[in-house]
Parts: C-alpha cells; sequence; structure tokens
C-alpha cells in the first residue's frame, strides 16, 4: 500500500464475525509495526444474517480520524452474495483490492481497476474443522495472502488466542488454508 493511511471496510452478515475478524488484524498489525491503528465498528439494529460492516484504519502514525471508513483501500467481503445486494464496493479507491469469499474462480470479478482475491472460505473452514458459515478466521488468511501487511505467523497466534477455549486450532488451520488457497488476480 502506498498511502500512510490504510483504509479498511469489512463486508458481512450479521453473525459472521467481522468485526472479530476485525479486531484480530488490528491486533496483529498494532504488534507488527503499525502504531496507529483504530477500529471502526459500526452497530445498529442488524441481527442474524442482516448485511454489516465495519471499518479499520492502519498507520505507521497516530490516526484521529475515529469516523467509519468511507474511501477505502481495501474492501473485505465475507459472503460474495452481497456484491449482488447493494453498493459495498462503493468508494473503493481506484487502485484498491477487494477480497471476497466466494466458489467463484477470480476471473468472475471485475471493478473498476482493483485487484480481486478470492477463495472459497465457507469450504475451507469446513474442511478445517469448523461449523458452517464460520469464516472470519478463515478470510484472514485471504486478508494476510492479498495484502501481506503482516505475517501469517502473528495473525495464526491472534486467531488462537482470540479463539481460546473455542476451536482454536480449527480457525489457524481455516486461516492458513485459505492464505495457501487464495487466488489474486487484476482488474
Amino acid at each position: 500500500m502506498k498511502s500512510d493511511l490504510i483504509e479498511i471496510r469489512w463486508h458481512g452478515r450479521g453473525g459472521q464475525g467481522a468485526i472479530t475478524a476485525a479486531k484480530i488484524v488490528a491486533k496483529a498489525t498494532f504488534s507488527t509495526g503499525f502504531p496507529g491503528v483504530v477500529m471502526v465498528p459500526t452497530f445498529g439494529t442488524e441481527r442474524r444474517g442482516a448485511p454489516v460492516f465495519t471499518s479499520l484504519k492502519l498507520s505507521k502514525k497516530r490516526i484521529y480520524d475515529l469516523s467509519p471508513t468511507q474511501y477505502p483501500d481495501i474492501i473485505i467481503v465475507l459472503d460474495h452474495l452481497l456484491l449482488e445486494e447493494s453498493a459495498i464496493t462503493a468508494g473503493l479507491k481506484p487502485d484498491g483490492l477487494i477480497i471476497v469469499n466466494t466458489p467463484r474462480h477470480v476471473d468472475a470479478y471485475r471493478h473498476n481497476g482493483a485487484r480481486i482475491a478470492v477463495a472459497d472460505v465457507t469450504d475451507l473452514a469446513m474442511k478445517a474443522g469448523l461449523p458452517q458459515g464460520v469464516v472470519n478466521s478463515g478470510i484472514i488468511g485471504s486478508f494476510a495472502r492479498a495484502t501481506e501487511l503482516t505475517d501469517m505467523d502473528t495473525l495464526l497466534k491472534a486467531i488462537e488466542e482470540e479463539f481460546r477455549g473455542r476451536r482454536p486450532r480449527e480457525n489457524a488451520r481455516s486461516a492458513m488454508l485459505a492464505y495457501e488457497n487464495t487466488v489474486i488476480g487484476g482488474s
């Protein structure tokens, strides 16, 4: 990323863990050289299955802006069907990155010059031993592969810590499988 400030918007459905995933990435990036980390969760009257989003801002400097991200560098989509339901890619910077949990091939996606990264995180999470629909730890692996903003070992440690007592090994395995199976394409 070229900017001093990297803005990430996470989109998922209530219950998928977009906020937890952003929190894990926030902890990991803070511990690996981003002293400016701000997570801006967006809560409302969301219910399980309803579209939700959260913002994460990373910087090598202190961040004073605590508002939700309007013009992200990176958009992370935990459910590919959200791309058909709403304009979640609105505001993506011209040289941005979209990371999508999808069974579709990377060539199925195009967005105004953005790089696209895809993995079937849902399937990979089940292969790792997680219940159907648990995709938040897996999407972190795709994030690591597509951005290289922090190392996978740090992310795996943060995942295991977050999920202590709640299948930490399976969550870490899901992230690793997604990392290994993320395909990155051009616009």
